[in-house]
């Protein structure tokens, strides 16, 4: 009898997991499936096809897959290389602390291109991926104008803060948050708009509400003061490089695939104001399949005439981690981080460039996203990247995340799961 198992079977979702299946015959042509539906409805898969080996057993971390949603020697493929059954959907998890997502994996005899509820599987089992450890708490933040969640790992801490910040969709997103909190950081999930009571569109970044934010996680009983961290992607990424600047109590911060330069939206501070550079969506190039490119839309931040909206990073007194990814298409984020670091002494920033991977760059766990469906905008947005250069750049920089964290914000408590 053909069995399938995934070790261990419950799991944070960016740790690797181990498939196996026994009881074939030798040299059996088989096919692995993993699906799995997400909060909204929409089912995700992935399938590789396998000869078993001379014992009649498939491992995806020995054995080569021949084909399907990638080939070659992928241990994580069958969850790295997702897809959604309807284009343009990604993968996201909306309520991190009420359940898992559950990833069914099955095996079939033969090739099977498509798989049908009249296909009955030799075997299957079901993997539990989780976005936040036994015994972490979520607790939702309503204080003053500060809206979010803050995350909190087991025990009575202290433990290092990181506020978490993503991009131009707005909204609140927490699975990466949960993730740092399950690595024995204390991470608030902050939305600054289309949030709650929060403006609907941003219209300005101001400062002050995230100097608010800052000041509100270190208050906190179990924050280890009096540094905190910060990491952010695209729009979150300009606003991290912007508290690192101006906000004394940031010492780390990872900027991931964002500008150098205030674009579309002034920053206010106090009595400072920095002028943005336009938007020039005049220049948005549609794709063969009707997505936005929206790379054409940024203007050369090297003109002359938009030095007065550069982020002046050379007055950051922490240190930076800056994390590109060189096939993004919603801008050149490499371009952004050399300017960045042009302006800061060199040992206060690391680059980490990472070739085929695109804008969307997130924990091992979350499959490539290379167009999705956004708000604010009226058709697919293209992020770019290639599907197995992303996948190693997002196991190799997660890594590299976390012990940039903790070098500047001293250790955290690791949790098992």
């Amino acid at each position: 009898m053909a069995e399938i198992t995934v070790t261990p079977q419950s799991s944070l979702a960016d740790r690797p997991v181990q498939v196996q299946v026994r009881g074939l015959s030798p040299s059996q042509l088989v096919t692995l499936r993993a699906s799995l539906t997400d909060e909204q409805g929409e089912r995700f898969q992935a399938r590789a096809f396998f000869r078993a080996d001379a014992a009649g057993e498939v491992d995806p971390g020995r054995h080569a897959a021949l084909g399907g949603s990638y080939a070659g020697v992928w241990p994580m493929g069958l969850f790295w290389f997702l897809q959604p059954d309807t284009l343009f959907r990604r993968l996201v998890k909306r309520d991190v602390a009420g359940s898992p997502f559950l990833v069914r994996l099955e095996v079939f005899d033969g090739l099977r291109l498509v798989t049908g509820p009249q296909d009955q599987p030799l075997a299957s089992c079901e993997a539990e991926r989780w976005y936040m450890g036994p015994g972490m708490q979520r607790v939702p933040i309503r204080e003053g104008r500060v809206r979010g969640a803050l995350f909190l790992p087991p025990g009575p801490g202290p433990f290092p803060g990181v506020i978490d910040l993503f991009g131009g969709a707005g909204g609140l997103i927490e699975f990466r948050a949960g993730l740092l909190a399950s690595r024995g950081f204390a991470v608030l999930a902050l939305a600054f708009f289309a949030y709650d009571d929060l403006p609907r569109a941003l219209t300005q970044l101001d400062l002050e509400y995230f100097e608010e934010a800052a000041e509100l996680l270190l208050r906190h009983p179990k924050v280890r003061g009096p540094g905190l961290g910060v990491i952010g992607v695209s729009k979150g990424a300009e606003v991290a490089l912007s508290m690192a600047t101006f906000l004394p109590q940031v010492v780390a911060t990872v900027w991931i695939n964002g500008t150098a330069f205030l674009h579309g939206n002034p920053l206010i501070y106090k009595d400072l104001r920095i002028p943005p550079i336009p938007y020039y969506t005049e220049r948005v190039l549609f794709t063969e399949v009707g997505a936005l490119d929206n790379s054409a839309i940024f203007a050369d931040p090297r003109d002359p005439a938009y030095s007065a909206s550069a982020i002046p990073a050379e007055k950051i007194r922490g240190k930076v981690l800056f994390v590109v990814g060189e096939a993004d298409r919603s801008f050149n984020s490499k371009l952004f981080a050399e300017l960045a670091m042009a302006r800061m002494p060199p040992e206060s920033c690391r680059l980490l460039s990472y070739p085929g991977a695109g804008h969307l760059i997130e924990p091992p766990g979350s499959p490539l996203c290379s167009i999705s469906s956004i708000r604010g905008t009226p058709r697919p947005v293209v992020w770019g990247g290639e599907a197995q250069s992303h996948a190693k750049a997002q196991e190799h920089s997660w890594q590299e995340i976390v012990q940039f964290l903790e070098l500047h914000l001293g250790p955290a408590a690791t949790m098992k799961l």
